[in-house]
């Protein structure tokens, strides 16, 4: 990809602009640093057919590939679980912390089969099968903060869907955005990338870099 912000080069590596030296790999008052990672059209559509798979391309996906070798925890909502099928993380050791008030999921998938799934649930949530490991915080909402704390991770990636990173906006967690704009309109009613019944708020953000690739726009946010 080709680097426009903060200065032009003709060539930049994930790894220089994604890598763990691009962020602290904790905030400075104990909390993980929370990273969201998002792919939308270029008028703001997130899913197609239920699935962000048609917005994305080989480069954005070495971009997430990236964001989560930099990461110590993947923090995903139940229904982009199923919607992507997720598995477990190719790098061992990262845990997938996986959000669900029902906890109804498939257990019997690669994600929990290897260990790396970990359910996110409310106090009062469902039982889920022995084996598996649980953070329970909150009552009758989940507790994102108690909970991203109870991962004990420095860096946390959220990965979606629009409801998970609403609560994450609403719960003033989010320190960095990597969104990639995909060149294609979609219209219809998809969700954006943060949507969720929950107030609009204002919560400032730095442009840290813009990168190109194929007409994909790459841009990264950080807390201001």
């Amino acid at each position: 990809m080709r680097l426009l912000l903060p200065e032009a080069r003709p060539e930049a590596t994930v790894a220089e602009l994604y890598g763990r030296s691009q962020r602290p790999q904790r905030r400075p008052d104990g909390r993980p640093w929370v990273v969201v990672s998002m792919v939308a059209s270029a008028d703001g559509a997130v899913v197609v057919d239920g699935a962000s798979t048609a917005l994305s391309s080989p480069t954005d996906l070495a971009v997430l590939l990236g964001l989560r070798a930099a990461a110590d925890a993947v923090l995903v909502g139940a229904g982009t679980v199923r919607a992507d099928d997720y598995g477990p993380p190719s790098r061992p050791g990262v845990r997938v912390a996986v959000v669900t008030r029902s906890a109804r999921l498939d257990y019997t998938s690669t994600l929990f089969s290897s260990g790396a799934g970990v359910v996110v649930t409310t106090e009062r949530g469902p039982a889920v099968p022995p084996g598996v490991p649980v953070v329970r915080a909150g009552r009758d909402r989940i507790d994102l903060r108690a909970a991203v704390d109870a991962l004990d991770a420095g860096v946390v990636l959220s990965e979606g869907g629009p409801h998970l990173n609403a609560q994450l906006v609403d719960d003033d967690l989010v320190d960095e955005l990597c969104l990639t704009v995909s060149p294609v309109l979609v219209g219809g009613d998809s969700p954006r990338v943060a949507a969720g019944p929950f107030g609009a708020q204002l919560h400032a953000m730095r442009l840290a870099h813009v990168a190109e690739d194929a007409g994909f726009v790459f841009l990264r946010y950080v807390r201001a």
